[in-house]
């Protein structure tokens, strides 16, 4: 028996989707260090099989991130958990801490004999847009480091006036006290010369 080429790359890929049971959200959104929620629908039938989350645009190839146990038992393994309601026949994945590299393909999988069942969902994680927080309140640093440099440059002149009034006020207290100490060595001085030029000096001198 021929196998048409579409079915036989399905076989080989080990994906099936021939009476899928699986029925996904397809895409999922997020935002950046936020969480987001997939939930995922099956048939009645599967309810103790294994429930998976992976990652990776190839299946043949993509990341196993979480399981379950074929209970309903959370799973968690990182920043991914998984649960399955086996009552209402669906099962969901929780992504925590979301970062913008984690925004890739991801399949939502349930395991089987043979190949197993999967439905792609495309997550996107939005940028943060607080972020730019930071950079407002590194703008305000600035404005306040040069605030400070302006301050520091008119010091200075403040400084220096302050000293010229300082000396200007020292020079006008110590200027009298420099006249009386002038006088005071010219007035000792004087008298010996005025008794040098009596004549009764030098009479008693001459005895």
């Amino acid at each position: 028996m021929w196998l048409c080429p579409a079915l036989l790359l399905v076989i080989l890929s080990g994906y099936s989707t021939v009476g899928n049971p699986l029925i996904g959200p397809g895409t999922a959104r997020g935002p950046e260090r936020g969480s987001l929620t997939v939930q995922c629908r099956y048939g009645p039938g599967w309810e103790t099989h294994r429930k998976w989350w992976c990652r990776g645009a190839r299946w043949g190839r993509c990341k196993m991130l979480v399981e379950t146990t074929g209970s309903e038992q959370e799973v968690r393994k990182g920043h991914v958990s998984i649960r399955d309601n086996q009552k209402n026949h669906m099962f969901t994945v929780t992504m925590e801490g979301l970062r913008r590299d984690d925004a890739d393909t991801y399949w939502c999988g349930i395991e089987r004999t043979g190949a197993d069942h999967g439905v792609r969902v495309e997550v996107t994680v939005d940028p943060d847009t607080q972020n730019s927080a930071p950079e407002r309140t590194t703008t305000v640093a600035s404005v306040a480091f040069t605030s400070s440099t302006s301050t520091k440059t008119t010091s200075p002149l403040t400084r220096s006036l302050l000293g010229s009034t300082y000396f200007l006020l020292l020079v006008l207290l110590e200027l009298p006290l420099i006249l009386s100490m002038l006088g005071a060595v010219l007035w000792v001085n004087r008298p010996w010369r005025s008794c040098a030029g009596r004549p009764g000096w030098r009479a008693d001198e001459n005895q």
